[in-house]
């Protein structure tokens, strides 16, 4: 029982505030020497090289540079800009607009934080302008920010792809359908909200001096160098030219090739990209390495046979196995990160699914659906944080936990299709 003792030691150490690597590490290292000995970590060292080497986990630094570039090209102030004018005639249109900006973020560049603070600092000032109901402008934004979690190239699906010995590329095939149809189901319910509160979500006056050619226009401009960027990174991966890791360098190349295009290329900017980089993958290594450790001492102190005992007998097989994970992923989601999950939660819960002949693809999409969620679950939600730092002050935290419920209803909607019919998204 010293493995369980363990995990759940860890689990309320996190709320202390203090940093998760340390955490994860220092617990391992203390009850594994507590119940083994220090030859418990004698294969520690090959581990971490084993993870340096990693060539999945490469594509990480590299995407991550991918979205940091084109964050400081002014891509997203275009792009909504020019959407806005395009959708702007309907009722509910700029929060139509933010969504397909943020799917097109999420395509692009794969950093949550990025995309809620640039929606948050363009689109929200102008949704409270035209007397946009606050909370679902909020809710909006932050819905559209974490469409980088499900849509490829995502750092979480290279992640699981990592942890779950899948190929990486089969992973982004297999995430396109649930993301369109998540943000179908965000702009159906916008619609909707629309329709039914008009004074909640006006429609902005039409300019009769432009031209609706002149504003198709505008958005084709916007729209077609990020999409040509989409499609030489994501169609390299599904024609099989390139491996996820290959196209992530061609996708950073193409980000320097659009900061040239929109003039906002400088070596300042390329230095803070690099920096920003740098800071954000030694967040995601530490936390893996600290992982590591914990994982070892979880294994050699027999935590992961009680687990695995325990949940091959749930009652209902597979279905009652995929609940009560999918349960407890989304419950944790509301205090931890979603890479502690990923490198903590999903590889003592992965023996279990291949025991249960589960197969490893619908079960890492299902997860990859559920740590989206945990973006905006209250109260540790970080695209809350990020949006409300940006905020103007009349918008409160109330706003912004009451306009992410629907939205994370409308994802739970959509993991339980998933869970009941993969075979429509082509999962079994």
């Amino acid at each position: 029982m010293i493995g369980i003792v363990m995990f759940f030691a860890a689990l309320a150490l996190l709320l202390s505030g203090f940093p998760v690597a340390f955490i994860f590490g220092g617990v391992a290292l203390l009850f594994g020497v507590f119940a083994q000995g220090a030859d418990i970590f004698a294969f520690m060292p090959f581990r971490i090289q084993s993870i340096m080497e990693s060539t999945t986990m490469m594509a990480v630094p590299l995407f991550i540079f991918m979205g940091l570039v084109l964050q400081k090209t002014r891509l997203a102030e275009q792009l909504l800009e020019a959407m806005a004018k395009l959708f702007g005639g309907v009722r509910g249109g700029l929060a139509i607009s933010t969504v397909l900006v943020g799917a097109l973020l999420a395509a692009s560049t794969g950093v949550v934080g990025a995309s809620v603070v640039a929606m948050g600092l363009i689109s929200l000032p102008v949704m409270l302008k035209y007397n946009y109901d606050k909370s679902l402008a909020c809710g909006t934004i932050c819905a559209s920010g974490t469409l980088g979690q499900i849509i490829p190239p995502s750092i979480i699906l290279i992640i699981l792809g990592d942890v779950l010995g899948i190929p990486v590329g089969d992973l982004f095939k297999a995430a396109l359908w649930p993301g369109l149809i998540l943000i179908g189901a965000y702009i159906v319910y916008i619609l909707i909200y629309a329709f039914m509160n008009p004074a909640s979500a006006p429609a902005l006056p039409v300019d009769p001096s432009i031209s609706r050619r002149s504003y198709y226009g505008q958005a084709l401009k916007a729209i077609l160098p990020p999409l040509a960027l989409i499609l030489v990174v994501l169609g390299s991966i599904f024609a099989g030219i390139a491996t996820p890791t290959e196209s992530s360098a061609l996708g950073g190349v193409g980000a320097l090739v659009l900061a040239l295009i929109y003039r906002q290329f400088s070596f300042k900017m390329l230095y803070d990209a690099s920096l920003e980089t740098v800071k954000v993958t030694a967040m995601v290594f530490a936390i893996l390495l600290g992982a590591t450790a914990f994982s070892m001492a979880f294994s050699y102190t027999g935590g992961d046979y009680i687990v695995e005992e325990v949940l091959t007998q749930l009652p209902g097989g597979q279905m009652g196995f995929l609940l009560l994970s999918m349960l407890a992923i989304l419950v944790l989601g509301f205090f931890i990160d979603f890479v502690e999950i990923s490198f903590i939660i999903v590889p003592i819960l992965a023996p279990v699914a291949d025991a249960l002949g589960i197969a490893p693809i619908w079960f890492a999409i299902l997860i990859a659906m559920n740590l989206q969620a945990s973006f905006l679950t209250p109260p540790f939600g970080f695209a809350l944080f990020y949006l409300k730092g940006v905020a103007p002050d009349s918008i409160r935290t109330t706003h912004i936990y009451k306009g992410v419920v629907p939205f994370i209803l409308l994802q739970l909607v959509v993991l339980v299709t998933i869970l009941a019919f993969p075979g429509l998204y082509g999962l079994t």
